[in-house]
């Protein structure tokens, strides 16, 4: 891989890459994730919570990731790096729908159920910093790499966000702390995804000279 070799070998990160661990924690980082997005997306839409449901499209987003993670294992750079570039624009664009959804919840005055909120978003802490632990030892790997840690990572700030604004609304009776804490989410949203791209640009980039030679 072009670019690892000058620190610590391309040897080891192709194992790493292609080991049945990685595969094996992708997998239950894919079904975690699925079980939330659907549990929560229902709980998110009955408690009106714009966080909550922020959330779950979040998990749906996540989902996407590890799936496309496990097509690329074992393919070259410039596939998972194309791979990874997908899906930053994913994270992107899915930030930006939070903002629309936020706006819109704003709009309407919505007063989540702050209780639901605590429960689900309880829950959704427990799996996403299970998934995040699993996948720590891989934070510094490839563009596809980390953008599965960085989702898990967002994933994890993100629940304690929401477990934070549960108390906001118990404690106001408005819906404004669900609606900051749905910014912030699609702030890091956004943020993750462009970090994403322009590492995924640069992987590209590396590939060029390397195809042009054989």
């Amino acid at each position: 891989m072009a670019g690892c070799c000058a620190h610590d070998g391309c040897s080891e990160k192709s194992e790493i890459l292609d080991s049945p661990t990685w595969r094996r924690v992708l997998w239950i980082a894919l079904g975690v994730n699925l079980a939330m997005f659907a549990g929560e997306i229902i709980a998110g839409a009955a408690a009106g919570s714009a966080s909550l449901q922020a959330d779950a499209l979040d998990f749906l987003s996540d989902s996407a990731n590890y799936g496309i993670s496990l097509a690329v294992t074992g393919l070259g750079l410039a596939w998972r790096a194309g791979a990874a570039l997908l899906k930053g624009w994913a994270m992107l664009l899915l930030g930006i729908w939070i903002v629309g959804s936020t706006l819109w919840h704003v709009y309407l005055g919505t007063l989540p159920q702050a209780e639901v909120m605590g429960v689900v978003g309880a829950l959704a802490l427990i799996a996403n910093v299970g998934v995040a632990l699993m996948l720590y030892r891989f934070r510094s790997g490839d563009s596809n790499m980390r953008s599965v840690w960085i989702c898990s990572r967002n994933d994890a700030i993100g629940n304690l966000a929401v477990l934070v604004a549960a108390l906001g609304v118990f404690g106001t009776g408005t819906g404004w702390p669900d609606l900051v804490v749905a910014a912030i989410m699609a702030a890091l949203g956004i943020n993750g995804g462009w970090q994403v791209i322009r590492q995924a640009r640069g992987e590209l980039q590396m590939t060029v000279p390397a195809q042009s030679r054989a």
